[in-house]
């Protein structure tokens, strides 16, 4: 499918990552891998596996090197995972990851609560994992939590954020996901951020991370879709949040991302009933219901039949 304006859009998975890791129930390892299987063979552009943290900081990832080695790896796609410092990016990179995912925060507060460094010890840190990722041919993105908005410090002003993008880019790192970690952004804002990261820094890959706390997720894709923006995290179900952001609930979710792009007449890539089949499965996996919509609602081209009356 052509899309109205030409472009391909790239939809990106966190669920098994930004979804599992707060879930309070271990996710088997065979689940996990026979989930990410599946989505693999969906069209999904980029897939963040796990997260190489301390097993003792998040017990639902303990498992990462034996999900990460056992996967079944379809051409085309990115694996990814997120890092938290040198010794988490030695273990990715053991485990052959395509991309490593850093992570701090725009704000001084939540970086602290969150990651228990302020940014200027975040961008130190990251140099040294650049230094260690260095001609592995393993990618580096970082993911700027709280850019749109910290719970605790209030508003972050753009220039914070393109000053912190700028710094990426001197340490050569190629790729940024804009998240709004709380669900605190809007419309007019995102477009306006993302707008100028794109006009400055025209050379980096930026990626649109978005929660729907306040029931706006997907209106801010949309409006950063309209300033350029074509690649987009997601997750299957709407799981996700932030165990260090007040009253945070999950990420934009995929299907139904999905589902308002191709109705668009935007080209995703992605087989949507595939995904709304694997999202089906997924409350029997996590044991509980998940917000998704489009699962519940069917697809809006669904028809039924006319009211008996009416015959």
């Amino acid at each position: 499918m052509k899309s109205p304006d030409g472009r391909r859009l790239y939809i990106q998975e966190v669920s098994v990552r930004d979804g599992f890791q707060i879930e309070p129930r271990f996710i088997p390892t065979e689940r996990k891998v026979a989930l990410i299987d599946r989505l693999s063979r969906t069209g999904l552009a980029k897939i963040e596996v796990t997260s190489f943290v301390s097993p003792k900081a998040i017990p639902a990832l303990a498992d990462a090197e034996a999900v990460m080695r056992a996967i079944d790896r379809v051409p085309g796609v990115v694996y990814a995972a997120l890092v938290p410092n040198v010794r988490g990016c030695e273990r990715a990179l053991d485990c052959k990851v395509d991309e490593i995912n850093l992570v701090m925060s725009a704000s001084e507060t939540h970086g602290r609560a969150n990651l228990r460094m302020t940014p200027e010890q975040s961008l130190a840190n990251f140099a040294d994992v650049v230094a260690v990722a260095r001609g592995t041919g393993a990618s580096i993105n970082v993911a700027l939590s709280t850019a749109f908005g910290c719970p605790f410090d209030g508003d972050v002003p753009p220039a914070r954020v393109l000053g912190f993008v700028d710094r990426y880019r001197q340490l050569g790192i190629g790729g940024v996901s804009l998240c709004d970690t709380t669900g605190m952004a809007n419309p007019a804002q995102v477009a306006a951020l993302c707008e100028a990261v794109l006009s400055r820094f025209p050379d980096m890959q930026v990626t649109a991370h978005f929660h729907n706390t306040r029931g706006m997720g997907l209106a801010n894709a949309l409006a950063t879709l309209d300033v350029g923006i074509v690649r987009f995290d997601a997750s299957l179900g709407g799981l996700g949040g932030c165990p260090f952001a007040p009253g945070a609930t999950g990420n934009v979710c995929t299907e139904d991302l999905v589902h308002m792009f191709e109705t668009m007449g935007y080209d995703t890539g992605v087989d949507l009933e595939a995904l709304l089949a694997i999202a089906r499965d997924l409350p029997e996996i996590v044991e509980h219901d998940v917000p998704g919509q489009v699962i519940k609602a069917g697809v809006s081209t669904r028809r039924y039949p006319r009211p008996a009356a009416l015959a």
